[in-house]
């Protein structure tokens, strides 16, 4: 039987051939049957679209190939944590698939940075011998998840700062300019990450944060045990964020990272009175900063020791770093406003 013939003559008459089709109809052994197909792919015949239960062979015409890889809208991937790269992974994805076919190029800058950002820093910082990706075009988004089974970055961040909990983590993760291996890294990556896209969500231990700009909030949720971490991200095909706007955003004329936001919401208690205490934590790490924006949304109240502690006690010691406040109601623009008053009596101005 000739089995090289009756490969080309199906894959010409489907348009594709898969091994099992020939194994059935020969009562060959898929091993058997495989090496035509190899021999067959050697010469340029034809060419191997998919993996798994997917894969199929087809013509080796670039018209066609090109075709096909268009129709590769997901694609997950399992990865030895060894001698890995970022952008060749996103190369390949970008080559073999048709996920990000036909984007503006805006989006596609953002999908790249934000993908390549987040496998680093499973690559770097998980210590977690797998990593699985998964990139997928849907109907109006592109979504990604990169996801470790390492140490877990809340844990991770627990114990190189110090901190008590993973709810202290996430606080000092938010603020940007935070990373566990300084020599090698800037720590501005998830920062930037989080609002460049629609979503990004960083679940890990019994903690899930989540950055939802499109009605721009934060939220923290209690979740299943998670080993490692798990980042998914997403972004509207037609989304009209450009990367560098993102970056301007929150730098200076040096191009530095010099402007953070922080979401007090975070550092709210149960009684939503915020102490000095409490105060002075969510400024640990806010000196490396020019400008500090404070975001206030969901909070209806501030104690009056916490707002002293960062407009007066704070910013007296810290006199040349603005601080901006936004999304205020009445009961916290007063006590603001009585701290930023109390200053100026104390300072005589």
């Amino acid at each position: 039987m000739d089995i090289r013939s009756l490969i080309i003559k199906k894959m010409q008459k489907n348009g594709a051939v898969r091994a099992s089709e020939i194994v059935r109809d020969t009562g060959y052994s898929r091993t058997y049957v495989n090496r035509f197909f190899r021999e067959l792919r050697e010469e340029g015949v034809l060419t191997l679209m998919g993996k798994a239960n997917r894969a199929r062979y087809i013509p080796a015409t670039e018209k066609r190939v090109t075709k096909e890889r268009k129709t590769i809208k997901c694609v997950r991937k399992i990865l030895l944590n060894k001698d890995l790269n970022e952008d060749k992974i996103f190369s390949d994805i970008r080559q073999n698939t048709g996920i990000l076919c036909e984007l503006a190029e805006n989006v596609s800058a953002i999908i790249e940075y934000a993908f390549c950002e987040m496998l680093n820093n499973a690559i770097e910082h998980s210590c977690s011998d797998k990593i699985t990706t998964k990139m997928e075009r849907r109907s109006e988004s592109v979504y990604f998840e990169v996801r470790d089974y390492g140490i877990g970055i809340y844990k991770n961040i627990k114990e190189k700062f110090d901190l008590d909990n993973d709810i202290d983590a996430i606080q000092d993760l938010t603020k940007g300019k935070l990373t566990t291996d300084p020599a090698s890294h800037s720590g501005e990556g998830i920062f930037f990450t989080s609002r460049a896209g629609n979503t990004l969500v960083i679940q890990s231990s019994r903690m899930k944060l989540i950055f939802d700009n499109l009605i721009n909030d934060i939220f923290v949720r209690n979740v299943k045990n998670t080993k490692g971490t798990r980042i998914a991200f997403s972004i509207s095909t037609d989304s009209t964020k450009k990367l560098n706007t993102v970056f301007n955003r929150y730098s200076d004329n040096h191009y530095n990272f010099s402007t953070t936001e922080v979401f007090i919401k975070l550092y709210d208690t149960e009684t939503n009175y915020l102490s000095r205490s409490q105060a002075r934590r969510l400024l640990t790490g806010l000196e490396k900063y020019s400008t500090v924006i404070l975001d206030f949304k969901g909070v209806s109240s501030v104690g009056q020791a916490f707002a002293d502690e960062i407009f007066r006690v704070w910013h007296n010691k810290y006199p040349d770093i603005t601080i901006v406040s936004k999304n205020t109601v009445e009961n916290v623009s007063f006590m603001i406003n009585r701290a930023l008053k109390h200053n100026q009596q104390t300072n005589g101005s």
